[in-house]
């Protein structure tokens, strides 16, 4: 429901936070893509499993910086038996049509003081959105850590269909949380 467009569009988020140098290596098990909403008037918090994000970044350039990630939304999770069930369903992710989100970063903004701006495209239920995703980066010795919030509406998507388009049940507003944890690859000719 809600929660799936959340979890996707923190999955987005997540490609889009880290940088620091040209190419990133986002790690899974230290990274969460979450997403939050509103359901018979209770806040719930969900997250996606599985995700895939290709970082290219370099604060130096922050504008020429691109990245893709790819959220799994078979992998949405809220701790809800009934919720987890219905997501997959055509009402809300329809996997049966397609079973992954999309966020494309096509540069990246530097806002000062470590906070950043992803630009790009967001893609899901064959609906392409642009969508600008803000975010902190803090760079240690070759480790990136991206934090970063976004608000979307689930019907610019599709998500959320029949009685569920009306946000009498689930609120049509769904937050994506990301927090991103990378490190940098090494160049090509470089040992690692």
């Amino acid at each position: 429901m809600n929660t799936r467009h959340l979890c996707l569009v923190a999955a987005l988020l997540v490609a889009a936070a880290p940088a620091t140098a040209a190419e990133w290596a986002v790690d899974p098990a230290k990274s969460a893509i979450k997403f939050s909403g509103v359901q018979v008037g209770a806040t719930f918090i969900g997250r996606f499993e599985r995700f895939d994000a290709k970082v290219d970044f370099d604060p130096a350039k922050p504008e020429a910086g691109h990245a893709v990630v790819l959220v799994d939304l078979a992998s949405a999770r809220t701790g809800d038996v009934q919720r987890d069930e219905a997501l997959p369903q055509k009402d809300w992710f329809d996997l049966k049509s397609a079973n992954q989100a999309r966020f494309e970063a096509t540069r990246f903004v530097d806002k000062g003081h470590g906070d950043y701006e992803a630009v790009g495209t967001l893609t899901m239920l064959g609906t392409s959105r642009p969508l600008t995703l803000p975010f902190q980066l803090t760079l240690d010795r070759g480790q990136a850590h991206a934090t970063g919030h976004v608000g979307l509406v689930r019907t610019d998507f599709g998500v959320g269909q029949g009685p569920w388009a009306s946000g009498q049940w689930v609120g049509l507003d769904v937050g994506v949380d990301i927090d991103l944890v990378a490190t940098t690859l090494p160049a090509p000719g470089e040992g690692g």
